[in-house]
Parts: C-alpha cells; sequence; structure tokens
C-alpha cells in the first residue's frame, strides 16, 4: 500500500492549499463533463480526499462513492454538508473495493502518480475496470511529462510570495520525481510537504488500459474538451470497458 502522507496539518490545509482547484471555474466545467459521462448512472471516485469533486456530482443527484487513503482526509469530507450521503471507503485506490458497480469511475488532479511504480498504476485501471459495468467509463486527469523536465530534473511549477511548488528527478529510469511544495506560515517561517509521484505518458496509460479490456473513447486537453495535441501539457481521457462498437 502507498505511503499516506496526508495526514494531519497537511489533510485540514489541504482546501485552502488548493483554493485555486476549487474555485467554480475550475470545478464546474470538470463536473459538467464527468455528470454527462456518468450517463446518470452511480459514481465511483478513486482518491475522492475532501470532496472537491464527489459532492457537486451528489449535489446533481448521482450516486456517489469513494476510496480515499487517508483517514484525516475523510474527516476533512465528513465537515462538509451532504458528505453523509456519500460511501467512502478507506484504502488504497489500486486494491481496495467498493460495494456495487459503476457507471463511471474518476481520477483527477495527477493523483495516478501518487501510484509511484508501473505494477501500482496498472493496479489501478485493473480495479477501475473491476468496477465499472459493461460500457463503463474510466476517466483520468493528468498532466503530461516532457523530456525538458526529464533533462533538467528540476521544474518549478509555482512560485509566488507565500508559495513556492518544483518537482525533482530521482529516478529517470523508473520516472519517479518527488514533488515539493514550500508554503509560508503565519509566523513566517516555510513548511514543506513532499512526496514521491511517477509521471506517465498517455500511450504508456493506454496500454495499462487495453491490458485490462479498457480502450480509449476520448482525450481531451482540458474539461472543456479543447483538442488534445502535442502541445497540450494536460489531457483528460476517457476509458471505455468492453469491445469496440
Amino acid at each position: 500500500m502507498p505511503e499516506n502522507r496526508f495526514v494531519g496539518d497537511v489533510a485540514r490545509r489541504y482546501d485552502h492549499a488548493h483554493a485555486a482547484a476549487f474555485a467554480p471555474d475550475v470545478v464546474e466545467p470538470a463536473v459538467d463533463l464527468l455528470a454527462e459521462l456518468a450517463a446518470g448512472g452511480p459514481v465511483l471516485e478513486f482518491a475522492v480526499g475532501t470532496g472537491r469533486l464527489a459532492l457537486p456530482l451528489a449535489a446533481r443527484d448521482l450516486d456517489v462513492a469513494g476510496i480515499e487513503l487517508s483517514a484525516d482526509m475523510i474527516a476533512e469530507l465528513r465537515r462538509k454538508p451532504g458528505a453523509a450521503e456519500l460511501v467512502v471507503v478507506e484504502g488504497d485506490m489500486a486494491t481496495a473495493a467498493v460495494p456495487g458497480r459503476f457507471t463511471l469511475v474518476v481520477l483527477t488532479f495527477n493523483t495516478i502518480g501518487n501510484l509511484a511504480t508501473r505494477v501500482e498504476q496498472a493496479a489501478c485501471f485493473a480495479n477501475a475496470a473491476r468496477h465499472l459495468v459493461p460500457g463503463g467509463r474510466f476517466v483520468i486527469e493528468v498532466g503530461v511529462p516532457t523530456s525538458a523536465l526529464v533533462d533538467d530534473g528540476v521544474r518549478v511549477f509555482a512560485i509566488d510570495d507565500d508559495y513556492i511548488g518544483l518537482d525533482e528527478l530521482i529516478d529517470s529510469d523508473a520516472q519517479l520525481f518527488r514533488s515539493r511544495h514550500l508554503r509560508r506560515a503565519t509566523d513566517g517561517r516555510w513548511d514543506e510537504f513532499s512526496h514521491p509521484f511517477r509521471f506517465v505518458g498517455p500511450t504508456e496509460l493506454d496500454e495499462m488500459a487495453t491490458a485490462v479490456g479498457l480502450r480509449l473513447e476520448h482525450r481531451w486537453a482540458d474539461w472543456q474538451r479543447t483538442p488534445f495535441t502535442e502541445q497540450s501539457r494536460r489531457h483528460v481521457s476517457v476509458w471505455t470497458k468492453g469491445p469496440p462498437t
């Protein structure tokens, strides 16, 4: 099981630390598309966290469940209105099971990279396939790795007066990086939260999907369905369970 690093203050401060990801102009396009892909059926979110997407999906009269590794993140979720309606299982998204079958399984916000080996990531695809009804969909949102990131070894992806975010290469063969997040506390000191993650490109994800009976249905550059190109730095990919129609 992956190490749970989202504990204590990291969980309590999660929504504030990632406030931009909770903004309506970020959440609403994702929820619009996910609700359409669910087609009225039940939804399972891997790494449900504090409910950034699960709660607004449930607010659209969808049955929503989640898997979450961190008990502290689940506790933060449970404090929010509407959370009592969600079924949440504490466990590893690559292996944990939730009762029932779903028309949509969702994994967003680069979280596939928190599984730090190809074996774990492939197991996550297999777990998604197990939870899907025939014709159900698995959706992943994740960044696209670049050769410059591997060549340089370090990428600063965000910086301002109170926050620095950077990725550091650990092992190029394993595609393993360390994500470091430094934030200035109210007393002026800098706090750091870091965790390993594995960068994985669209082609490798497609291989994992094919191995468990999922076929690529859509790939967009964002939740607004912008066409995916070689210049795209992110993708939203949709795989469907079952043979081509």
